[in-house]
């Protein structure tokens, strides 16, 4: 039998990062990318892979759309990595991430169960967050059987997309399991999260806006050790289990916010500490012993490693933009001045991490 293998979102950061991973590792599969195209979305993030995979523009929350493509493309495994993820965005518009991320669940385990039959050996794997769990002080870490307690409409959103998949083990013996990562960082980032926003900022000598004290901790996870967690699940996961995925990287915000002016010759002076987020969480933390013991996984990359290459890939990235606009123009383009409405070119970071690695 062939193996057709959905892979939801994957026009996106992670996702983009794990078909590349997939379909040089297993030429054999053939790869479907479903993705919607929102603003996170970005094809440019699929130009490696074009020529081996199947890319499908459509909505993950349209269930004649997802059953036909089901039957269409005769899947027989899904990786679902599609979701609203800013937790900002989801402070300010939180019903789309209820729609998106728990709809958008349901709709793929039912079309899923719908072609499949029940009890079907096919596997669902279902991409969370540790966010599901709340917040930690400063010991403790979380596992798999530490209690949900979402904070945000995002983390709530992602907790019921959860306990949807494990329903659906239960109920109708599917064959699903769900794996909850912590903060991820490398290519094909959007430029709204953390790293990628605050390089941009510098750039432009721009106020770095830091919640709070900038103190809250988070576990940084290398987006390809991540892919290659997330591989192994797909294949040798036990069915119904939860899979913790954490970086064994653990940085205060402000860390990394100094971490990058430091890189880029910046002064401190353009941190500006604001009023901190509704429901900041303090700090997340994963235990990944469950993952290691049972698929022999362990995350291989230290944040120390690769941040410096990841900063200056960045750069390259928007000096890029930059000269091209004023090619574009005709006109000179002073400092590193960034369109905010403008696409980045992702392709840039992956050439600029293969050219400061080598």
């Amino acid at each position: 039998m062939s193996r057709n293998i959905l892979v939801t979102g994957a026009a996106g950061f992670i996702g983009a990062n794990f078909a590349e991973y997939f379909v040089n590792k297993h030429p054999d599969y053939n790869v479907i990318v479903l993705d919607k195209l929102t603003y996170a979305g970005n094809m440019d993030n699929l130009k490696k892979v074009m020529d081996k995979i199947t890319f499908v523009k459509g909505d993950i929350c349209d269930f004649d759309f997802v059953l036909d493509l089901f039957k269409k493309y005769d899947i027989n495994g899904v990786i679902h990595f599609a979701a609203e993820s800013h937790v900002d965005n989801s402070i300010k518009n939180p019903f789309i991430f209820t729609h998106t991320n728990v709809i958008g669940t349901h709709t793929l385990l039912e079309a899923a169960k719908r072609t499949w039959g029940e009890g079907s050996e096919n596997k669902f794997v279902h991409i969370s967050t540790d966010e599901v769990y709340g917040s930690l002080k400063e010991d403790g870490y979380f596992t798999e059987t530490s209690p949900i307690k979402p904070s945000s409409p995002y983390s709530a959103s992602k907790a019921s997309s959860d306990l949807i998949a494990f329903a659906y083990k239960e109920t109708f013996k599917m064959n699903v399991n769900v794996t909850n990562c912590s903060n991820n960082y490398g290519p094909y980032q959007h430029n709204e999260k953390l790293i990628p926003h605050m390089i941009k900022l510098a750039l432009n000598d721009e106020k770095l806006p830091v919640y709070g004290t900038g103190k809250n901790i988070r576990d940084w996870l290398y987006v390809e050790d991540h892919c290659e967690a997330i591989d192994l699940v797909f294949h040798k996961g036990i069915s119904g289990e939860r899979y913790n995925i954490g970086g064994h990287n653990e940085k205060r915000n402000i860390e990394i916010v100094k971490l990058i002016l430091k890189h880029l010759g910046k002064s401190e002076d353009l941190i500006e500490y604001v009023e901190d987020r509704k429901g900041h969480d303090y700090r997340y933390a994963i235990d990944p012993t469950k993952i290691k013991t049972q698929l022999g996984w362990e995350p291989k990359t230290k944040f120390e490693d690769v941040i410096f290459t990841a900063i200056m890939a960045t750069v390259m990235v928007y000096g890029m933009i930059v000269y091209n606009v004023a090619l574009n123009t005709g006109g000179v383009v002073s400092g590193f001045t960034f369109l905010t409405d403008c696409r980045v070119h992702q392709q840039w970071i992956s050439f600029g991490l293969e050219l400061f690695i080598s």
